[in-house]
């Protein structure tokens, strides 16, 4: 059965779970600047087989050269676009570093046991409210992160689905980027230490 390994794309690097040593490790992919509003990983594009290879060596790195066993399980950040997500997915899929890979958004990794709960979380260009039920996105809504108004935020999160008028679920404030201190009340505050503990035991039957 292929193994699965945790992977965490972050507002600026690649967080890779590094079994053996229990511990993420950062992909720093080469002569990538920031810009703003424009996730890192759109400068891959730019030279993707060169940006593959640096890859694959990184997780050589840690796992050997029996890569093709491997299952990537990729937490991306939630305003991830369809278009974005299909990127992603083959530029590590044609890597050669997995056998295979699959996706997930951040809001669904915050709770493994709420059936019901709102997340709130931001990225480098927004902040993302959403509704979750079943393990599954209900309802999400975005806001420029450099306009928002977070009592709004606050606001909204209370009518963002017609169930939520009849019934408390709690929130969940994503902290990993240590940007969401002015959401700190909304609810409860997940640390980049709790949300990373969550990642790292995660299975692809999960996703």
């Amino acid at each position: 059965m292929a193994k699965t390994i945790p992977m965490i794309v972050t507002n600026e690097n690649i967080l890779v779970w590094d079994m053996e040593n229990e511990e993420f490790k950062p992909f720093n992919m080469p002569a990538i600047n920031n810009l703003p509003n424009i996730p890192f990983y759109h400068q891959f594009a730019e030279k993707i087989a060169e940006g593959q290879y640096y890859f694959k060596e990184f997780m050589k790195g840690i796992y050997g050269k029996k890569l093709s066993k491997y299952i990537f399980a990729i937490i991306v950040p939630d305003d991830t676009t369809k278009l974005e997500s299909i990127f992603i997915n083959e530029f590590f899929v044609n890597s050669g570093a997995c056998k295979a890979v699959a996706q997930m958004p951040m809001a669904l990794a915050l709770s493994k046991n709420d059936d019901n709960y709102i997340s709130v979380s931001k990225s480098s260009r927004n902040v993302v409210l959403q509704y979750v039920r079943n393990h599954e996105t209900v309802v999400s809504k975005m806001y420029d992160a450099t306009s928002c108004n977070p009592a709004k935020i606050a606001e909204d999160s209370k009518i963002l689905h017609i169930d939520l008028e009849y019934r408390d679920v709690p929130v969940y404030v994503n902290n990993f980027n240590m940007n969401m201190d002015e959401f700190f009340s909304m609810g409860k505050v997940i640390s980049p230490k709790e949300f990373m503990e969550k990642i790292s035991v995660i299975d692809v039957e999960k996703l």
